[in-house]
């Protein structure tokens, strides 16, 4: 098994409890600079409210994010000028997408409670390794949940109410990255 395996493995471990309660990501290990299908899981409404909104902040150094639409959802994607431009494909790239959003278009259309599912968006991730945290805000027809606690410095992801979708971005294995 390799290095990246076994981190995966622990990585999936660790936050196996979470994913019963919170929004966390299917992936939580991707490879830095590589492009990233980040799928948030969504097991539960709001109380016994069903789910009529996500939205998802996307991480500073998270390039080119784009939403996979959702039948019955209605998407809005809000850009943002960068504070430094980056070259795509040959083009300088000066503002980019900072969020996401998926709202139910009708009542009939939200996600009830005793429902799954799952929102997803792709992007490429920075070439520096670490923890990035996602956070997501779950609007439901009654009240919201807002997973965007990060942690503190000494602090644990489980010591969190309400946590951010947490990535561990693991160093690229020395391939040239090729970055959108």
């Amino acid at each position: 098994m390799t290095f990246i395996q076994t981190a995966a493995c622990a990585a999936i471990l660790s936050l196996a409890t979470l994913t019963q309660a919170h929004t966390v990501l299917e992936y939580p290990v991707a490879t830095a600079g590589q492009s990233y299908k980040a799928t948030f899981k969504v097991s539960h409404g709001c109380g016994t409210s069903p789910t009529r909104q996500i939205v998802v902040d996307i991480p500073v150094g998270v390039q080119g994010a784009k939403p996979m639409p959702k039948p019955g959802w209605r998407l809005e994607v809000t850009r943002e000028k960068l504070v430094q431009s980056y070259i795509s494909h040959g083009r300088s790239i000066t503002e980019d997408v900072t969020r996401i959003s998926w709202t139910a278009k009708t009542v009939e259309d939200m996600l009830p409670n005793g429902h799954y599912d799952e929102f997803v968006l792709v992007g490429t991730l920075p070439s520096q390794a670490g923890m990035m945290y996602w956070p997501v805000q779950q609007l439901c027809e009654q009240g919201r949940m807002d997973w965007t606690e990060i942690p503190k410095p000494g602090q644990k992801l489980s010591d969190l109410k309400s946590p951010a979708a947490l990535l561990e971005v693991m160093p690229s294995a020395g391939a040239a990255a090729h970055t959108h």
